[in-house]
């Protein structure tokens, strides 16, 4: 994909949450699904992205959060905070390294010192993981200027 295209797709994608969801929460395009329907607790139970299930559907700050099982929806009701990922599931490296707004990809992750990171893609996220720490850092100080 040519540069041009690449950062086209980011403003796009960026910019088009649905409306009614929290502006906080990355949706995507016309859609009200948390981190692309994942599993949030699926990362911390099972160690990799889990789809969820509209079966286990949790309606929380203004978008669905998918799950996997009655158990994972269970454990995010009790805290959500916990399974959340951070900035929100926008890009961790575009919060610190460019103080905007990517997608965040549930196939490109991380989990930091118990906390749920996701990047953009896999060139990003190589990017990221040169200096996590710096960057979640960075992104600790941007990400509430943003809000």
């Amino acid at each position: 994909m040519s540069k041009l295209l690449r950062m086209v797709t980011i403003l796009l994608m960026a910019f088009s949450t649905n409306a009614t969801a929290d502006k906080h929460i990355y949706t995507g395009w016309l859609s009200s699904k948390a981190v692309s329907g994942y599993d949030t607790v699926g990362y911390f139970t099972e160690g990799k992205p889990v789809k969820g299930s509209a079966r286990y559907k949790i309606e929380h700050l203004g978008v669905e959060w998918y799950f996997s099982s009655e158990k994972h929806a269970n454990l995010f009701k009790q805290q959500p905070e916990l399974y959340m990922p951070q900035y929100g599931g926008y890009c961790a490296w575009a919060i610190a390294a460019k103080k905007q707004r990517a997608p965040g990809n549930p196939k490109h992750w991380k989990i930091v010192d118990n906390k749920l990171y996701l990047n953009y893609d896999s060139s990003i996220q190589d990017k990221w993981l040169m200096d996590i720490p710096g960057f979640i850092n960075a992104a600790d100080k941007n990400w509430p200027e943003m809000n």
